[in-house]
Formats: C-alpha cells, structure tokens, sequence
C-alpha cells in the first residue's frame, strides 16, 4: 500500500498538457475531472488508483463487465480491482473511448513498427515518471482506458487502431467517486494513426461539483 497525500478541497486545476507530456494529480471525491481535446484526434491514456492505497487501482476487466461494454460513454463507471467505482463518466461529447488498446512502449513500438522506432518516447515512460512521484513502478502499470482513441472491434474479435472520431473541444468529464489519484499520458505516438501522426495538447481541468439542485447563494 502506498498511501497519497490529498490535497485540500479549496486547490483546483486547469493545466494545459503539452504533447507527449505527462500529468497527474490527486482528484478528491465529489471533484470533476474534465479533458478537453483542443485540437482533435489525440488519444489520452489515463490510469487511476484509490489516493489512500494504490493497490486498488482502475481494473479494465471489472469496468467491462459491470457494464457489458468494451467502450465507455456517459454514464460509464470506472471500476477498481475490487469492483468499486473510482470514477463516474457523467458527459462525453465525443462518443465513445477505448478500453483495449494498452499503452504505446518501446518495446511494442519496436515489434509493431521496427526497431527504428525504439528511442521513440512512450506512454509507459510517462506512467513510469508521473507514478514515481507517488511511489508507484512499472508493476503498477495496468491495462489503462484511451480517452478519444478510437480501436474498433471487429466480429472475428480483430481490433484496428484507425482515425479518431474525436474534434476540436470535445471533452469527457468524469466525477471522482472517492479520492483517487490520476496519472495521464498525454500520447506521443507518431506511428499509427491515434494522434493523427501529429501529437497535439490537451486541458485537463479539477472542479468542485456542481451546486445541489435548489441550493441558493445565502440568506434571504
């Protein structure tokens, strides 16, 4: 168990990643997440952990199953390894995000691609360089989710990484069901078309939730 330190409910976010670049922080529950795609086609991997005992972490099988979908829309709920939520989907303008397609690193860069490829940067360098600042190392590392990435499954069960269905300023925003800890790789693949060939710069946002329907702003 490697417990995390939570930030106060008063720090909120709103961080332009760069391409190629990680991101992280700790996400309290109740708190919105939201990534914007600025630019259009740029996939996102995301992972998330439990911020007071990283071993219960975002499980790909268990967030399947509890919702008979290999993709996540609204409404998609991010299980843990235990079968708890960590995180709720509550608005997607794109459409649809990938549960299978696993983060880029120079070694699949290199049997995909050739052994050109190898020095390339990958997504599991930056789960490996964000994670390292919360105590976290490559055997951490599970199958993650691909915001806007767009992998089709066909009937044989063949999966295809193709152009993305994502635009310019579509989001996803997720509500932390309890206090987790997000790490990010903004994708710097070059090789297939997931980024569009080009990696581009996403906004990633932390805010407090939404005001309860009826509640006003002081005395009357």
């Amino acid at each position: 168990m490697t417990p995390v330190t939570v930030l106060p409910a008063e720090v909120r976010t709103r961080t332009v990643v760069p391409p190629r670049a990680p991101w992280s922080a700790v996400v309290r529950s109740g708190d919105l997440l939201t990534i914007t795609d600025l630019h259009g086609n740029q996939a996102v991997d995301f992972l998330v952990y439990d911020a007071h005992d990283t071993a219960v972490r975002y499980s790909a099988p268990d967030t399947i199953q509890a919702q008979g979908n290999v993709f996540l829309t609204t409404g998609s709920r991010l299980m843990s390894n235990e079968h708890a939520p960590l995180m709720t989907v509550v608005e997607d303008t794109c459409g649809r995000h990938d549960t299978l397609g696993g983060a880029c690193s120079k070694e699949s860069n290199t049997l995909r691609y050739g052994h050109h490829t190898y020095p390339q940067h990958a997504c599991v360098d930056n789960f490996l360089i964000e994670g390292a600042r919360y105590g976290l190392g490559k055997r951490d590392l599970v199958g993650n989710v691909n915001w806007y990435m767009n992998v089709p499954v066909e009937e044989d069960g063949t999966l295809g990484i193709v152009d993305g269905i994502s635009a310019p300023g579509l989001r996803v925003v997720l509500r932390a069901d309890a206090d987790v800890l997000v790490l990010v790789s903004n994708c710097p693949q070059i090789n297939n078309p997931c980024n569009g060939f080009t990696p581009t710069a996403v906004e990633i946002t932390v805010s407090p939730p939404p005001p309860a329907a009826g509640a006003t702003g002081g005395a009357a």
